[in-house]
């Protein structure tokens, strides 16, 4: 085992941790584990999606949420979004947790908690995670994934389209 390979929690089908792995063995043996994804806005309700990096190990070079990660062995989905925003884009913001999403091939086989904030704070995005980014409406966004699904991730297609059906609802902190 590479002793700088970050370590995952895995879990049961209920999301209960139950033994901690390297993430090429959670990945390569597809073992439950959790991820956060962060659906960032500007105040004009334009969302951020950003493009995986070209050397990404799952979906390279396609769309996805604002920022999304890993929740590291140990760590909470609450500490772990706002790292992760840090992380990709350079910026802190409250958060607000929207929706927990069950484990599934979809979602690479993560339980995946989605947060929702605003800002209009400048970014700073991780070449090395991101190649590009886009401010889109969502209806802008809904289209284009209608029309080319395959442009974006599979956990995002699952995230967005509840986020269409169920995220009205989300008031800006």
């Amino acid at each position: 085992m590479n002793t700088f390979e970050e370590l995952f929690d895995i879990v049961d089908v209920d999301d209960h941790v139950i033994g901690q792995r390297p993430r090429s063995e959670v990945h390569r043996l597809r073992l439950l584990h959790r991820a956060v994804h962060v659906f960032l806005f500007r105040p004009d309700g334009t969302l951020l999606i950003h493009k995986r990096s070209a050397n990404k190990e799952e979906f390279p070079s396609v769309w996805t949420s604002s920022c999304s990660g890993h929740v590291s062995a140990g760590e909470t989905y609450d500490a772990s979004a706002p790292r992760e925003l840090f992380e990709e884009l350079g910026i802190s913001a409250s958060l607000t947790r929207l929706m927990n999403f069950a484990a599934c091939e979809d979602t690479s086989f993560e339980f995946t908690v989605l947060y929702a904030s605003e800002t209009s704070d400048p970014l700073t995005p991780d070449a090395g995670e991101i190649s590009e980014v886009r401010w889109m409406s969502p209806p802008d966004v809904a289209e284009w994934m209608k029309a080319t699904p395959g442009d974006f991730s599979p956990a995002f297609r699952v995230l967005f389209q509840w986020f269409l059906e169920h995220g009205s609802q989300w008031n800006s902190p």
